[in-house]
């Protein structure tokens, strides 16, 4: 029996944080459970490729748009559960035992507890926050990874070709009754927040979030998102 898990990570210009992201995915290589790595690329003009290369990755080009990205990976998937990584996210030591307590059950999809490479206490009110949202309103987001079986994800259409919110669309299609957590976390980096500040930061995420549901366009949110 083929391993069953087809690893889907967008990168854009990530060369700096892929290979660590990399790293903690061979965890399920000797678990016998990784059955192949397929990196989406949006147009790095860094080192990206090269090290996807190095790394014994399926390599796929395409429009710098995540949803379009995450999309095209998901096509070329040949495994029965699919898992999306963000490129800056690293799965902790456990990530692969976790997935596999879901294995059991492919009508539902998992997303693993979010945690910060730095922070301190902001790190951690930022994260507590997004779990309890995960929890209470299904809605976890993409550097939380995505774990779904192959027959769920085609049920419920795949990721939108949008350049934002194709985390939060994905999720609505699934509803929080077939979203659970896993037992491990996902720890990605606090650059971002660190650079613009946590306030800053997460106001504008709630914002966005916001605008979104009251029915803003992502495209229309992308360009505004990136001017900011």
């Amino acid at each position: 029996m083929r391993a069953p898990l087809s690893v889907v990570i967008p990168t854009l210009n990530a060369g700096s944080v892929l290979p660590a992201c990399l790293g903690a995915l061979y965890e399920g290589v000797s678990a016998g459970v990784l059955r192949e790595l397929i990196v989406v690329d949006g147009g790095s003009d860094d080192d990206t490729l090269e090290i996807a290369d190095e790394a014994g990755a399926n390599i796929l080009r395409c429009s710098p748009s995540r949803g379009g990205q995450l999309r095209a990976g998901a096509e070329a998937a040949q495994g029965d559960w699919l898992l999306f990584v963000h490129a800056d996210t690293l799965l902790e030591d456990g990530w692969i035992a976790a997935a596999q307590e879901l294995f059991r059950d492919k009508a539902k999809a998992g997303y693993y507890l979010l945690a910060f490479d730095r922070g301190g206490k902001a790190g951690r009110v930022v994260a507590a926050w997004a779990n309890l949202r995960s929890a209470l309103f299904g809605l976890p987001y993409g550097d939380q990874g995505l774990l779904i079986s192959r027959r769920l994800y085609n049920e419920i259409g795949g990721f939108d070709d949008v350049p934002l919110m194709e985390d939060v669309a994905l999720a609505r299609k699934l509803g929080r009754r077939r979203l659970t957590a896993l037992n491990a976390r996902a720890i990605t980096s606090s650059e971002k927040y660190r650079s613009q500040g946590w306030l800053r930061r997460g106001r504008r995420n709630l914002w966005t979030l916001v605008c979104y549901f009251s029915g803003a366009s992502p495209q229309r949110l992308a360009q505004i998102y990136n001017r900011t």
